[in-house]
């Protein structure tokens, strides 16, 4: 009888254990479930109300190539406002780099190396890099080691690039539709290693829980439930096979969606791996804190805007891939959905929290409305409001459990 009541304590233990280990992952994350139970019920909506067209493989396809370079330009600004700072000139430095690109793709390769359009990419990625991040670089400058307000410099900037653009283009459409180049953002990866990526993103979800709980317990602290472990695993690994699956039904992988989850993976790394990350979480949680603590905060936020100054290179690189031209409208009113998609991604206008991860969802949620509402021929004017709507929500969210927390 002694035995049969301790097996049955033993068991009740376990499932008290295993129930306050799922009740604290949800509260510590209640913003990305939330997100993410807006998305499906986003998609659930205009899936209706297009009779299915709205989850047809092409479509969603055509809905994650274009949340790509909108996500690239979130991931940075995750790291600006959440050491406090805003950057307001992300769109047109994306578009001022895509301009760039256009214009050397046309104008200089195409007559001085036109039987190697491999070399003229190559050449004019790194050009575009390098603009976003010399770019980045002066911004970060002024701000961090003038002290002129991030506002202030990058509404400037806005206004500057927008002069740069038309300078560039000279108020003409610039061709950027050369091969190769335009495979960086237009183009499929095989179906074969469509699936091998998906076998490996499950093997290193494996091996990323299992280094947990052997970390935990190295340390002698509670080990996470290996059963939570396991379905978090399971789900994830769910979700990506099944995108994978979809998207072979229409062509593949994009090329763009590939090359954001690497930077995504990077950055990920960065935020909560490095000294860099968690110098920009401490700057915007606690200031004087933080400086108190010996942080260098002129220097992790000059390294934070030449990061974001790198990342609008990204972008500008693959928006002129995309559109295939370099145009006077150019990275037009993408800072406003960059910043949307890190809100909604749960960063806070606050500082001090946020995710990659979120803002990629944020910016999801922003391609996924912008697609459904044209899909349903709603006038432009009506998505405007419907955004703006949809962000002023999601900061009251942000506002109201920061203030629950405290």
């Amino acid at each position: 009888m002694d035995i049969l009541k301790t097996s049955e304590t033993q068991t009740v233990n376990a499932r008290s254990a295993l129930m306050e280990d799922i009740l604290t992952r949800l509260k510590s994350n209640f913003q990305t479930y939330a997100i993410l139970f807006a998305l499906g019920a986003l998609w659930i909506l205009f899936t209706i109300l297009t009779n299915g067209a709205y989850m047809g493989p092409q479509n969603i396809s055509n809905l994650f190539r274009q949340m790509t370079v909108t996500s690239f330009l979130a991931i940075g600004m995750v790291f600006v406002i959440v050491t406090g700072n805003i950057d307001l000139s992300v769109g047109r430095l994306a578009g001022f780099v895509s301009v760039v690109v256009a214009y050397f793709q046309a104008n200089v390769w195409f007559r001085q190396i036109p039987d190697q359009p491999l070399l003229s990419a190559v050449l004019s990625v790194l050009i575009g890099l390098g603009v976003g991040l010399l770019w980045g670089v002066l911004q970060g400058y002024i701000i961090a080691f003038l002290g002129v307000p991030s506002f202030i410099v990058t509404l400037g900037s806005m206004f500057i690039l927008s002069g740069a653009i038309l300078l560039v283009t000279q108020g003409k459409t610039i061709p950027a539709n050369q091969p190769i180049f335009s495979d960086i953002a237009q183009g499929y990866l095989p179906q074969t290693l469509g699936w091998a990526i998906g076998f490996i993103v499950l093997v290193a979800l494996l091996l990323r829980s299992l280094n947990k709980i052997r970390r935990k317990r190295k340390y002698g602290l509670q080990p996470p439930n290996i059963g939570v472990e396991l379905a978090g695993v399971i789900i994830t690994s769910a979700l990506v096979f099944g995108y994978i699956y979809w998207v072979n039904e229409y062509r593949g992988i994009q090329t763009p969606v590939f090359l954001l989850a690497l930077t995504a993976l990077v950055m990920s790394h960065l935020a909560n791996n490095t000294r860099f990350g968690r110098y920009a979480y401490a700057i915007g949680g606690n200031r004087e804190a933080a400086r108190l603590s010996g942080v260098n905060i002129q220097r992790s936020i000059f390294l934070v805007f030449a990061l974001m100054g790198l990342l609008c290179g990204i972008a500008g690189v693959v928006l002129a891939s995309y559109v295939g031209y370099g145009t006077i409208a150019a990275g037009q009113g993408y800072e406003l959905d960059a910043i949307a998609s890190a809100i909604l991604g749960g960063t806070s206008t606050l500082g001090g929290v946020g995710t990659i991860s979120g803002a990629l969802i944020g910016a999801l949620i922003m391609s996924s409305l912008t697609t459904g509402l044209q899909m349903l021929n709603v006038a432009p004017a009506w998505q405007y409001v419907v955004k703006g709507a949809v962000l002023v929500l999601a900061v009251y969210a942000d506002v109201y459990f920061k203030r629950s927390r405290q």
